[in-house]
């Protein structure tokens, strides 16, 4: 990979007032990457705050009811924070107060980013601000009272569709206006470099204890490895350990809302084509005037009209591939995982999930699914319910 470029994506695709701040950032992670006592220190915050490594369990009641393929489930909603999201954070925070900045914003979906965000910052005593599309705050009150519980400012984003892209956005700008004491600490990995491929590099750590994992239980490695995709963090840091083993298939499952022929679906790989957004270039959900369509997914945390650069690229190659599962097969997926194996998925993984149910039944008993739980599902559990007709407030 040439500087921040992943093929003909990624890349830094911003304003010239703004260059002189990323290549602080840039310098001060190249830097400190290769820093013992920096790795020493995230490692420990790592293992003995978040809760690593997370369990990959075996789920036994899916597997024997699917009677397909061995389906290992890695229980990242198990970690502090409830998500995989804690595993970037605390890198980016921990960066950040090595910097000497004393103020830390991001965006949220979800949520989950935005809790982590909070949750990292009042452990290491550093100021907080969260930006949040409106929509998104009526759809996950929980986590917005968390953030504020954590001493999280959260601020209400009003423009555009009121949602992901849109809270990106005005994190931007608050970012390009005080760029001497702030730290912006990107959720996905999207944005302009050093952001991909900083952000994949703290989420590796997922596919480095599948991977350590999966040889100590069952002495191979997985035939396929699946997980969903908004910006793509989760997935890419499933992935990244596995990209040099051809054997393992990978598979990235984005939220299509109301199918892939929706006008505002949110599958952007299926729909996208390359183009320039929020500093990267990668495929993007547009017109045919290179407008950013509005894109739409149950999920608060997959309806982003892109993908990260690293994922546009390995699928121009051909090492992932990248399915759509609409609403109502997350929705099922949902429901599915909480009554055959007791755990209540994010309504994010269950797209992930539903992708599990469809193929495991066509894969041979002897072959193993891998499936990243990236969260788990409390902050759902009342959106969904409204979604089935019942009247159940957070």
């Amino acid at each position: 990979m040439t500087k921040g470029r992943f093929g003909q994506y990624g890349g830094q695709y911003i304003a010239e007032t703004m260059m002189s701040t990323v290549q602080e950032l840039e310098e001060a992670y190249n830097h400190y990457k290769n820093d013992p006592e920096f790795q020493e220190e995230l490692q420990s915050l790592l293992d003995n705050y978040a809760n690593r490594p997370s369990l990959l369990y075996y789920a036994q009641n899916m597997t024997e009811d699917l009677g397909g393929a061995k389906i290992y489930l890695k229980r990242e909603d198990l970690n502090h924070t409830g998500a995989h999201k804690i595993n970037n954070v605390l890198g980016q925070v921990l960066l950040a107060k090595k910097m000497g900045k004393t103020r830390v914003i991001a965006e949220t979906g979800a949520g989950q980013h935005g809790v982590a965000t909070a949750t990292a910052c009042a452990l290491l005593k550093i100021d907080c601000a969260v930006y949040m599309g409106e929509e998104d705050i009526k759809r996950q009150a929980l986590n917005v009272y968390r953030m504020k519980l954590l001493g999280s400012e959260v601020h209400s984003v009003t423009t555009g569709t009121g949602t992901l892209k849109d809270a990106v956005t005005a994190a931007m700008k608050d970012w390009s206006n005080h760029p001497l004491d702030t730290f912006y600490c990107i959720g996905s990995t999207m944005g302009p470099h050093p952001y991909p491929t900083m952000v994949r590099d703290f989420q590796a750590v997922i596919s480095k204890e599948i991977k350590d994992e999966i040889l100590e239980v069952e002495g191979r490695l997985p035939n396929l490895v699946l997980a969903c995709v908004g910006g793509g963090s989760n997935a890419i840091g499933t992935f990244y350990h596995f990209l040099e083993d051809e054997s393992v298939k990978l598979v990235g499952v984005e939220g299509s809302g109301y199918g892939v022929d929706a006008p505002d679906t949110a599958a952007a790989m299926q729909v996208g084509r390359p183009g320039l957004y929020q500093g990267m270039k990668s495929i993007i959900s547009q017109n045919e005037d290179g407008q950013v369509m509005p894109v739409y997914s149950i999920s608060a945390g997959l309806d982003y009209p892109g993908i990260g650069p690293e994922h546009a690229h390995l699928a121009d190659i051909g090492r992932a591939d990248y399915v759509a599962i609409d609403d109502s097969e997350a929705v099922a997926a949902f429901e599915y995982l909480s009554r055959m194996e007791g755990i209540i998925p994010a309504i994010e993984s269950s797209h992930a999930i539903a992708e599990a149910v469809k193929v495991a039944t066509k894969m041979n008993k002897d072959q193993i699914i891998v499936v990243t739980l990236s969260g788990r599902g409390d902050k759902d559990v009342a959106a969904i319910a409204r979604y089935k007709g019942e009247e159940l407030y957070d």
